[in-house]
């Protein structure tokens, strides 16, 4: 069996069973959607909630690999690891312990992550000069650096509603792409 008809058995499956349960991807996409409407309209509460889930995430697998740990003191690196087992559950309890420097903490990173990917972008950009819609690249680019500049600017504000308004964002983009690849699929039959 080649790629392509690997590809395409693939592609069948997925639509056989979108298909079949088409009712189902519908109703998640729409519940998605309005998680995603209502993480935009409180922005705060959604942070904060992010902020709390990250916590307990981060609490629950360290200590689930601070298990994994307890008889391979033999395993190379193993205080590495031990190092990171811990860091990853004191980070847990500070975000649990105070939220609002988690938000603080994570928008940081964000805006970071915003201008080093907009820096990079317009790197490559410049670099594949010549191909063709370079520019589409450029301008991704100097968005992603505008951006962060914006949320700087703003800074002590932006920790209050940037993870949650980028919670909304992603959850009706999902959302709305599985209802409608749903409600497609479904129209289809």
């Amino acid at each position: 069996m080649t790629l392509d008809e690997a590809a395409e058995v693939f592609r069948e499956a997925v639509r056989d069973s979108v298909k079949r349960y088409s009712l189902w991807y519908i109703v998640q996409g729409a519940l998605l959607v309005a998680g995603g409407v209502l993480a935009i309209i409180y922005p705060l509460v959604s942070s904060l909630a992010v902020i709390v889930l990250l916590g307990w995430l981060l609490i629950i697998s360290g200590l689930v690999q601070g298990i994994s740990l307890l008889g391979a003191r033999q395993v190379p690196y193993f205080w590495l690891q031990l190092i990171s087992v811990i860091l990853g559950v004191l980070i847990g309890l500070l975000f649990l312990r105070d939220p609002a420097q988690g938000l603080t903490t994570i928008t940081l990173l964000i805006i970071v992550f915003f201008m080093i990917e907009g820096i990079s972008k317009v790197v490559f950009a410049l670099t594949i000069r010549p191909f063709p819609n370079w520019g589409w690249v450029l301008a991704s680019g100097l968005v992603g650096i505008v951006l962060s500049l914006i949320l700087w600017a703003s800074f002590p504000v932006t920790a209050v509603w940037l993870v949650g308004l980028m919670l909304g964002i992603e959850l009706i983009s999902v959302g709305a792409a599985i209802a409608n690849l749903a409600w497609q699929i479904r129209r289809s039959a």
